[in-house]
């Protein structure tokens, strides 16, 4: 099936590889977002503050800015007592990137992003898989209303939860891209491997514009991870939006250990290992992708990358890789894109 033409396949066609943005989390906070706050929220009550963290990005380079939607669905909202206000919160949250997007003077895509819903599929939990592609559905017709160019299901860690979200964003009309998060083990939670991140949604709707991997733990795996995906389907369009350098707590706050040189080395490896969607994730600020965007503006072609090189150049593994790894898909925990 040949996918239909839309604005990020467009631009992949035209400058090869894109750089994404980097962290919505981490900088919020930054920006004054209490611990247990939900970040949708600020799209109507603090929407300069969202304004100003998408052009920052913008001015840094990012060709693909991010909706902060993560936690979009009725699930993560009725936690916040917000759930009757999915398609409100998202059409805003879509609203303030598109117009970022458009005063750019240059083509920037807009992705509305959609995260995990925070609850089990069947048998494991209670939401069934209709269910889960009803608030996906709900979710992204917020987004769509509000002029997003594609749909960008991440840090997910079901298979099912992805061809949910999938299928939601066929019904709704918008192309789409997934992304897993594989922090553990080098898997992902529920135990999908890197190699058959490609296969998962192949055969829904037109199948995706690109897949890849996000978040995890450190900017070493999730590399380890993006030589897994590339070599199982070189010819694939593949994301890599990684954190910055690795977690460490100080205190009671998380720090990131990535420098603006070791996320620019990230993005260059990434480039070798074949990815041609590149960001940051958690931790990573406007400063870090300056570094990226040079870098990536500056790349040289090397040699496909070992796992001995990349560690070598930007740090240790924190896991092992998926191939190292047996079948044990970890506990569930629930998490926020940073």
């Amino acid at each position: 099936m040949t996918p239909q033409p839309n604005p990020l396949s467009d631009l992949l066609s035209e400058k090869g590889v894109l750089l994404a943005d980097g962290a919505t989390g981490t900088n919020l906070f930054a920006m004054g977002l209490e611990a247990g706050e939900a970040p949708e929220l600020w799209n109507e009550t603090e929407p300069a503050k969202i304004t100003k963290l998408h052009q920052d990005f913008v001015d840094a380079g990012a060709d693909i800015i991010l909706t902060n939607s993560f936690g979009g669905t009725r699930h993560r909202l009725k936690l916040h007592k917000a759930d009757d206000r999915v398609h409100e919160l998202n059409k805003r949250a879509a609203e303030i990137a598109r117009k970022v997007a458009d005063a750019a003077g240059r083509k920037v895509i807009v992705a509305g992003s959609v995260g995990p819903t925070g609850e089990l599929l069947i048998p494991l939990g209670a939401m069934s898989y209709e269910d889960a592609v009803a608030a996906f559905a709900e979710q992204m017709e917020g987004l769509k209303a509000g002029g997003v160019d594609v749909a960008w299901i991440e840090t997910m860690s079901s298979a099912d939860e992805i061809r949910a979200a999938a299928e939601a964003a066929a019904k709704v009309g918008l192309p789409y891209t997934y992304t897993g998060s594989f922090d553990t083990a080098g898997k992902t939670m529920m135990g999908l491997h890197p190699k058959d991140i490609h296969a998962v949604a192949k055969d829904v709707g037109d199948g995706p514009v690109a897949v890849g991997a996000n978040c995890g733990v450190g900017a070493s795996d999730i590399l380890s991870s993006l030589l897994d995906m590339t070599a199982a389907e070189p010819d694939a369009i593949t994301i890599v939006k990684g954190n910055c350098g690795i977690p460490e707590y100080r205190g009671a706050e998380i720090h990131y250990s990535g420098t603006p040189p070791l996320m620019a080395e990230y993005a260059r490896l990434a480039r070798d290992a074949g990815a041609r969607i590149i960001g940051g994730c958690c931790g990573t600020s406007c400063e870090h992708l300056a570094a990226m965007r040079k870098a990536l503006d500056d790349y040289t072609p090397r040699p496909r990358p070992t796992i001995e090189e990349i560690v070598d150049k930007i740090g240790p593994l924190r896991n092992k890789t998926a191939s190292e790894s047996g079948g044990d898909a970890g506990r569930e925990r629930r998490r926020r894109r940073g």
